[in-house]
């Protein structure tokens, strides 16, 4: 026996949401499925925070550093990383969330959800088209870089535990390592 399921529409994951569904549940539209989001742990709502603000102050004037606010993407997929970069002006976001085109890079901070992290949401991203990916580790507290996405797959990872990392969307900003990691 076959089963049949159903697909969430963008359309209709915001219908969900402002009639107050999910209220009470923190999920997320991953490849039109609902996944439940990982509670927040001290670490990671404290690192994300602090990442976020030091990338505020590296990137002023160049972008906009949004904390755990969705994103839209084609692939029926609506995530709420815990850091976006997306593009400026502000306002356009007024009647939109960022798509791919206003995205310059994403990071999730993983302790419970990391596997989610690498496996689910690196394929959702690069199905996308995000062009770069960072994935801090806080078991190991090391940095995944993802980047170059091709085929639904990123092809070139690297792993970092120190030095600096110069977004691809901003080769003359130099992000200290272990900032991100608070090593």
């Amino acid at each position: 026996m076959t089963l049949s399921t159903w697909k969430w529409t963008i359309n209709r994951y915001h219908q969900a949401v402002e009639a107050g569904i999910f209220e009470d549940v923190p999920v997320e539209l991953l490849n039109g499925e609902l996944v439940e989001m990982s509670p927040e742990g001290v670490p990671h709502s404290s690192l994300s925070d602090e990442a976020a603000e030091y990338l505020r102050e590296q990137l002023r004037g160049l972008a906009k550093v949004r904390e755990a606010k969705p994103i839209t993407l084609p692939n029926r997929s609506e995530p709420e990383p815990d850091i976006s970069i997306v593009q400026l002006p502000v306002e356009i976001y007024r009647s939109h969330h960022p798509y791919v085109e206003n995205i310059y890079w994403i990071i999730e901070y993983s302790n419970t959800s990391l596997q989610k992290d690498l496996e689910v949401k690196s394929k959702v991203y690069a199905e996308a088209g995000i062009c770069e990916y960072w994935v801090v580790n806080l078991k190991t507290r090391e940095l995944n870089v993802f980047r170059n996405p091709v085929n639904g797959e990123y092809q070139e990872q690297t792993v970092l535990t120190e030095g600096v990392v110069s977004p691809l969307a901003f080769p003359n900003v130099q992000i200290g390592v272990a900032r991100l990691l608070q090593r």
